[in-house]
């Protein structure tokens, strides 16, 4: 792949951190108080949510089953309680050992 020396790495992790930094400062001192911006991006966001809606909708369930075996899997990790957890819902743990969560 790429040979790079520690300063060429530092030298590019450098130039990357001024420009994010630099992006960021110019977001906040003209864009964000800017309402032409403001309305454009907002439109923007309105027509990506209405073309996506859908897809948005079918990622949920097909992954419905999955995001509620680790919200559990949380509830019982928080209260100290995962032997509970593998008791009582033994088909929540077999959902999370196949996706490598568990």
């Amino acid at each position: 792949m790429y040979n790079l020396t520690e300063d060429q790495i530092h030298k590019i992790l450098t130039t990357y951190k001024h420009k994010k930094k630099r992006e960021s400062d110019y977001y906040h001192t003209t864009q964000k108080h800017d309402e032409e911006f403001i309305k454009k991006n907002r439109q923007r966001a309105r027509n990506h949510y209405a073309k996506n809606k859908d897809q948005k909708k079918k990622r949920y369930n097909d992954n419905a089953e999955l995001l509620k075996a680790k919200s559990l899997y949380r509830y019982y990790k928080k209260k100290e309680s995962l032997h509970n957890f593998e008791e009582k819902h033994p088909d929540k743990v077999s959902i999370l050992k196949a996706k490598g969560l568990y």
